[in-house]
């Protein structure tokens, strides 16, 4: 008896020990994913658990782990997690990174033969046939790709779609680009022409952006003898490669251009070439469950829509497809309404679409270009807590439906299936600081029609505009979101470009929703802000309705309520509001280790 008894026993450590999927950069994905014979990659560890579920094997039974050793993973294409990858809740998967080291999945490619260029104090390698890129990371530190210094446009011309500038001394335009700040966003516009005339020069553009620049209202570019016409400057041009750090591509020759700050012979030089790592996609009759992923860094994307057919957003990074003011105005679901605009989404280097119980906890979102981690639609009892979001181009955090390509922004989203819309969601305990870095009218976190979601205790600093968005459509229409919570967050140093902004942003008919027990201070002033007044602490702008903003500190009562609609209720806001709460917003105990991780303020205007 005692005999089977042990038996019985190894048998069980056997599938309990079966159940653990190893990967190792010294692994092959021919073995069997072993300790002592690990896979190479995710997505072979993934494809083996799936086997493992198929057939149901009592190994499954505790769950399955992938644990990934220390090392830097290059990607040579996004690994797709599908419904078959999906656990249970008594047999999840979780896909770790071992102790005792890093494990990073990056979307890069290392540059290397670097040599000392013909003249000046330029180094220059060359790269695959392939590489286009708009980014690049020396020793874990962003380069600049090659610009001037801010000026401000002449004039702009909405009929001809021409903009006037002081001359910039450029022998090419081939390649340039021009970034123009206006109201609560930047566009990047690709140069197609160029006539000097004494001191000054007029542009134009490629399209699709040119059209699209000219003919959409909000926003657009700012001329005013008061406060200064919008602020630009020019890009990606090799005379403009003239101070360390900055890099240029010459992307005919495959030569890349940089002006070092480092010891190039030992530098790490990386330059990506994925636009996403990971995707994490269902259906909404299959979705992914219970998947999760821990520690683990996802770094270096690349994002390269602007430099193909430009970059004009209308608001948190959504760049318009087309956009136009009515010459009569009114829609049925606004009267008044004087615009119309149809938007498409940023990619993110992590993509969730579909999803229920999954959970990305103590990883790092670093070195990207576009959105960090994105939980697009259809995503249900999810957990986003304890990660580290810095170095991104553009949000930290982005959850739920804004507007499909189909739908005109400002129309209320009421799906005729409910389970589209992002719900029951927890984003707590993130750091999330310099974000927004390339694209300065993107958001820390970003949410758009959601419900019964809770954003908690997290720490964000260093971003362009705004430090938290929530709600999207500018309608007092009731729609899908409800029961919305923001609590307990820290928000400083914010606004380091725009202005038309806030701490905490909300927009449209949210029903039972809370801001509460917030921390908002330390709002840098932008010195290319149109209206340099017009910020704020909290704001509730068009269509905000029946939302409780409660017991939130801030150093003065600067608020705005614009065009809200009915249901709102304010109490004891401002400087006035108990030490406790003030003390108690932020990352919790357990999480304060990250914020060894926050840059230092660096820009010099503070209000």
């Amino acid at each position: 008896m005692r005999l089977v008894f042990v038996i019985t026993c190894l048998l069980a450590m056997q599938y309990a020990c079966a159940a653990d999927i190893y990967v190792s950069l010294n692994g092959n994905d021919k073995n069997d994913g072993t300790a002592t014979k690990p896979f190479a990659t995710l997505p072979a560890a993934l494809r083996f658990a799936r086997e493992l579920r198929r057939l149901k094997d009592p190994a499954i039974a505790g769950g399955i782990h992938i644990i990934i050793r220390a090392g830097t993973y290059f990607l040579y294409e996004p690994v797709f997690i599908r419904p078959e990858d999906s656990g249970t809740v008594d047999s999840p998967t979780i896909i770790e990174a071992a102790e005792g080291g890093k494990v990073v999945f990056s979307g890069s490619i290392v540059v290397k033969g670097w040599k000392r260029a013909k003249t000046g104090n330029m180094w220059v390698a060359d790269v695959p046939g392939e590489l286009n890129c708009r980014q690049l990371w020396v020793n874990g530190q962003k380069a600049v790709r090659a610009r001037d210094s801010m000026q401000r446009i002449l004039s702009w011309n909405h009929e001809t779609e021409e903009c006037w500038i002081p001359a910039p001394g450029l022998r090419s335009i081939k390649g340039v680009e021009m970034l123009i700040h206006q109201w609560w966003a930047v566009a990047v516009l690709r140069v197609k022409g160029m006539r000097v005339q004494g001191d000054s020069a007029l542009l134009s553009f490629y399209q699709p952006e040119s059209k699209i620049e000219s003919e959409h209202p909000w926003p657009a570019p700012w001329i005013s003898k008061e406060s200064g016409n919008s602020g630009f400057f020019l890009a990606n041009a090799p005379e403009l490669l003239d101070e360390p750090g900055e890099w240029y591509l010459d992307t005919k020759a495959q030569q890349l251009y940089y002006w070092p700050r480092e010891d190039l012979s030992t530098a790490t030089v990386v330059a990506p070439v994925l636009e996403t790592l990971v995707k994490m996609s269902g259906t909404i009759d299959h979705p992914v469950a219970y998947v999760s992923f821990k520690g683990i860094s996802f770094e270096h994307t690349g994002w390269l829509r602007p430099s193909r057919q430009g970059h004009v957003p209308l608001q948190s990074g959504m760049y318009l497809l087309d956009a136009y003011k009515l010459q009569v105005p009114g829609t049925p679901d606004k009267a008044g309404l004087e615009n119309q605009a149809w938007v498409g989404r940023p990619p993110a280097a992590v993509e969730a679409s579909y999803t229920w119980h999954t959970a990305f906890e103590g990883c790092r979102f670093e070195h990207l270009a576009a959105t960090g981690l994105d939980y697009k639609r259809g995503n249900h009892e999810d957990i986003i807590r304890g990660n580290l979001f810095k170095d991104i181009g553009g949000t930290g955090i982005q959850l739920g439906v804004f507007s499909d390509e189909a739908t005109e922004v400002h129309l209320p989203y009421l799906p005729l299936d409910v389970r589209e819309v992002c719900s029951n969601i927890q984003i707590s305990n993130n750091l999330v600081t310099d974000v927004t870095n390339e694209d300065w009218g993107t958001l820390g976190i970003s949410v758009g029609y959601v419900k019964d979601v809770t954003i908690t205790h997290n720490e964000i600093c260093e971003v362009s505009y705004s430090g938290i968005s929530i709600g999207w459509g500018w309608t007092k229409t009731i729609n899908v979101m409800s029961n919305n919570k923001v609590l307990g967050n820290k928000i400083h140093h914010y606004a380091r470009h725009m202005y038309d902004v806030a701490g905490i942003y909300t927009l449209s008919a949210q029903p039972g929703s809370v801001i509460s027990g917030n921390y908002v201070d330390s709002i840098y002033k932008a010195p290319y802000a149109h209206i340099p007044a017009h910020w704020f602490y909290l704001y509730t702008d068009e269509g905000t309705s029946y939302y409780t903003v409660k017991d939130n500190w801030c150093p003065s009562e600067k608020f705005l309520q614009n065009a809200n609609g009915p249901g709102n209720v304010w109490e004891n806001n401002g400087p006035q509001v108990a030490d406790s709460i003030k003390a108690a917003a932020g990352l919790e105990l357990p999480y304060r280790y990250l914020l060894a991780e926050k840059i230092k303020h660096i820009y010099p205007y503070v209000q």
